[in-house]
């Protein structure tokens, strides 16, 4: 009850943004935390097992089946940009309470610097980083899972710097009688302590809604992930499908009502997920919407990828397009250190 207690304070008593990509600070965060989750997707939050990797994005899956377990991932995003992440997991006492520690950073690379009349001046670089400290417990007498991660950020760009505190608040469902598991994420939840620049900007508040099942008689886990499910609409025209007609009048993208919700939606499914070799397969309509180039299928939005266990050794990778220019890889390692 005390815990319970405290997850209300905390959501009730932290600032709370409506926020999407362009419009705050720190957008690393939302980043996919591994390749298992990249592969469904990239925002899959309804794996609750072994994968120490999946609470940095939903802590409410943290778990005694996650003891002692070491998750190493890393990719290179796009041009010299690098992104990785670690999570480690330890079970206090047999009644399966459970601590989870997690860092994510994300390095851009080298920028050469010039002034104000476009001389050249020093180099220099930029990089974010999160540490994350996580619990989760269960509800009496309830299918239901609760957990919080606690998030320090850190951003740093040539001599500017900020410091953020955040949060994540998550909710587990499990219907053993229909294979059936539901959650519900308030990621991102806090604000900056040092701004970059006097100017405070507000950290990429989300909620994601999460179902999956497993198929009965069929190795295959399903899941359906809505992303984003407090704003409306998400979708906003782009400037480069404008269309100019012969008198010069201008007419905007319009993004339909189906076309809007379909940006909310993901999907994923993985073959084989209780076995020691597992194939994985993802779609994000809101990636292949966004990244669509005009009479050119260059299948944005797919991600498809495997994991194979060896002994206490879990090897992950994932493959994501997103557009002609460039894709990304992603590899992982779990480590079972018992």
């Amino acid at each position: 009850m005390k815990n319970t207690l405290l997850i209300i304070i905390l959501a009730t008593t932290i600032p709370v943004f409506s926020q999407i990509a362009g419009e705050s600070t720190y957008q690393f965060l939302n980043i996919s935390s591994s390749p298992r989750q990249l592969a469904l997707g990239g925002k899959t939050i309804t794996n609750f097992d072994y994968d120490v990797s999946q609470a940095l994005y939903n802590p409410s899956v943290i778990n005694s089946e996650m003891d002692n377990n070491l998750s190493i991932n890393f990719f290179n995003y796009f041009a010299d940009i690098t992104y990785g992440s670690a999570a480690y997991a330890y079970t206090l006492d047999n009644r399966g309470n459970t601590l989870h520690f997690g860092v994510s950073y994300i390095n851009y690379g080298d920028f050469q610097g010039y002034n104000e009349v476009g001389e050249p001046t020093n180099n220099f670089t930029g990089n974010e980083t999160v540490i994350s400290a996580g619990y989760a417990n269960k509800f009496n007498e309830l299918p239901i899972y609760y957990g919080i991660n606690i998030k320090l950020i850190t951003s740093k760009f040539e001599q500017y710097n900020s410091i953020g505190i955040g949060s994540d608040i998550g909710f587990y469902y499990k219907n053993e009688d229909l294979m059936l598991d539901v959650a519900l994420v308030f990621r991102n939840i806090g604000g900056q302590i040092k701004s970059f620049d006097n100017i405070n900007e507000k950290l990429p508040f989300e909620v994601d809604l999460g179902f999956s099942q497993l198929v009965e008689n069929a190795p295959i886990k399903w899941h359906f992930t809505f992303e984003n499910i407090h704003k409306w609409p998400i979708g906003l025209s782009n400037p480069s499908r404008l269309i100019i007609d012969l008198d010069g009048n201008i007419t905007e993208e319009e993004v339909s009502f189906m076309n809007d919700f379909l940006r909310h939606v993901i999907v994923g499914a993985e073959l084989f997920p209780e076995s020691i070799f597992n194939l994985r397969l993802g779609y994000s309509f809101r990636r292949a919407e966004e990244l669509r180039i005009i009479d050119q299928k260059n299948f944005s939005g797919l991600s498809f990828g495997f994991g194979i266990k060896f002994n206490k050794l879990r090897f992950n990778y994932s493959h994501a397009r997103y557009s002609s220019a460039s894709n990304v890889s992603f590899l992982g390692l779990q480590i079972d250190l018992n």
